[in-house]
């Protein structure tokens, strides 16, 4: 391997990643030819083939997947080399990845804008997935940090906590609850319930409080957006328990409300997270920092007229 090229690892990594000869060249502004003969050198150079093709799909062999997990390794280091050549220099350039659950997307974009106007050279790839695809890519090393509210338990990592998150039931504004004050829990047992999707950390939570309450309600629906829950709230569908940092930026002629109930809001948090042992460039390291020594307060929505 001591013979191989940058270049060749480079193109290699490409067409791995996205599994294609003609989208890597597409991706590396080459010819497809050109790729083709890159990766033919560079099995020459291991010796064993690297991709099998079967029907129209390409593969990778034993030797490629371990060759393309050690050019991630490379090229990681290599980008946290930049950064800190960069940091010595007296700036901030490189690529932050980070990804967060859906809820984190009403209050993560205003924290990057902060972030990003002290270091203006960074460039920011943010995904936006629910706890079982975060999961997936931490199993991956995809990111360099999650944002996330419920700690997966059969990973090892290293999360700290940097934002409240309550969990409060809503409720369209005409439900016979709305307007009470001090609900015992058990009024809820029988209730028309809109649930987050399964994996959801929101789901988690509520299905932990009701299990001790020995409360049942009826899943009447079961969606995977905050969005559509509300919107199902607001047609009268049901009710449902949602992160208070979904209602911040909410108009206040709203159909839903906050439910005065027993045991709510759930005291959830925020943690920000990264694989134990995983080296974390400066920009990473910045950002972590940034989120920890800001911590803004949650502000409140007009709790009748949240939505």
């Amino acid at each position: 391997m001591i013979h191989a090229t940058l270049h060749q690892l480079k193109v290699f990594e490409s067409a791995a990643r996205l599994g294609s000869f003609t989208k890597a060249a597409e991706e590396l502004l080459i010819t497809q030819p050109t790729v083709s003969s890159q990766i033919r050198q560079l099995t020459n150079t291991v010796g064993l083939p690297l991709f099998e093709q079967i029907g129209k799909r390409l593969y990778l062999t034993e030797a490629g997947n371990e060759l393309f997990l050690t050019c991630q390794g490379i090229f990681e280091k290599l980008d946290n080399f930049e950064m800190k050549v960069a940091d010595l220099k007296g700036a901030k350039q490189g690529r932050l990845r980070l990804s967060v659950v859906t809820t984190a997307k009403y209050f993560i974009p205003k924290m990057l804008g902060s972030f990003l106007n002290l270091h203006e050279g960074i460039d920011i790839s943010l995904q936006v997935n629910n706890h079982d695809v975060i999961q997936t890519r931490m199993l991956g090393n995809k990111d360099d940090l999650y944002v996330l509210s419920h700690l997966p338990s059969d990973l090892d990592l290293i999360a700290q906590p940097f934002l409240e998150n309550p969990l409060v039931v809503l409720a369209h504004k005409d439900h016979p609850l709305a307007g009470r004050k001090n609900i015992p829990i058990e009024e809820l047992n029988n209730q028309p319930f809109i649930m987050r999707e399964s994996g959801s950390g929101t789901r988690q939570a509520l299905q932990t409080l009701f299990a001790q309450h020995g409360v049942n309600v009826k899943v009447k629906l079961e969606l995977g957006s905050n969005e559509a829950i509300k919107q199902a709230i607001a047609a009268g569908l049901g009710i449902s328990v949602l992160s208070k940092h979904t209602l911040i930026s909410q108009c206040t002629d709203s159909e839903v409300v906050i439910l005065d109930i027993q045991n709510f809001p759930i005291h959830c948090r925020w943690y920000i997270a990264h694989l134990a042992g995983k080296e974390l460039s400066v920009i990473a390291e910045s950002f972590l920092q940034y989120l920890l020594t800001q911590n803004p307060p949650l502000r409140s929505p007009n709790l009748g007229m949240a939505y």
